[in-house]
């Protein structure tokens, strides 16, 4: 089972890493992380920016923006369809249910 670790330690164990006399093997080693570990989270980071780990649940700024812009597009698409209905009735003839 793998541990999961959150953003604030990411950052701080990778920060540890780059301070002098210290190894990213090192500080995995005296935080009990796995091997590797800081140098993935130094390239998600170097990736990603501000963006990187994002936590569980939680999309990416951009992942995010999109999400929305594509439930926004779908509310204008069903709005835009109830209008065009509406204009139908409100444009139909009158007098061509009379009967006559």
């Amino acid at each position: 089972m793998s541990r999961r670790y959150d953003r604030e330690f990411k950052l701080e164990a990778s920060r540890l890493a780059l301070e002098p006399g210290n190894t990213a093997t090192s500080v995995e080693q005296r935080l009990g992380i796995s091997q590797g570990c800081i140098s993935r989270w130094r390239r998600e980071f170097r990736e990603n920016g501000e963006d990187a780990f994002p936590g569980r649940g939680h999309l990416p700024a951009h992942e995010e923006e999109l999400k929305s812009l594509r439930r926004e597009n779908e509310r204008l698409r069903r709005e835009r369809d109830i209008l065009k209905k509406a204009m139908a009735i409100f444009t139909e003839d009158p007098y061509r249910y009379t009967g006559s």
